[in-house]
């Protein structure tokens, strides 16, 4: 899988929430954090991003906190399970 891209604010709740989550999963060298209060702003404004957190897969953008729960239970492997 390409590197995922994770657009947020630094001051939004939600964003905070799916930054540490991706931290505790140990996913962070696979996502770029991008603020799109600065050096992530034209990236996010090029993908129609509307709503953060939203999570570039290189497909396609999932916006909010929910989707982007989705994606990430998908990247983990099932407890149990080697």
């Amino acid at each position: 899988m390409s590197q995922l891209v994770l657009y947020h604010r630094i001051a939004d709740p939600r964003s905070a929430a799916v930054r540490a989550e991706i931290v505790r999963r140990g996913l962070k060298p696979q996502v770029d954090f991008q603020n799109v209060e600065s050096d992530g702003a034209e990236g996010f404004a090029a993908l129609g991003g509307r709503a953060v957190p939203a999570l570039w897969d290189g497909a396609r953008l999932h916006e909010g906190e929910d989707r982007i729960r989705l994606v990430l239970d998908a990247m983990m492997p099932a407890e149990g399970s080697a």
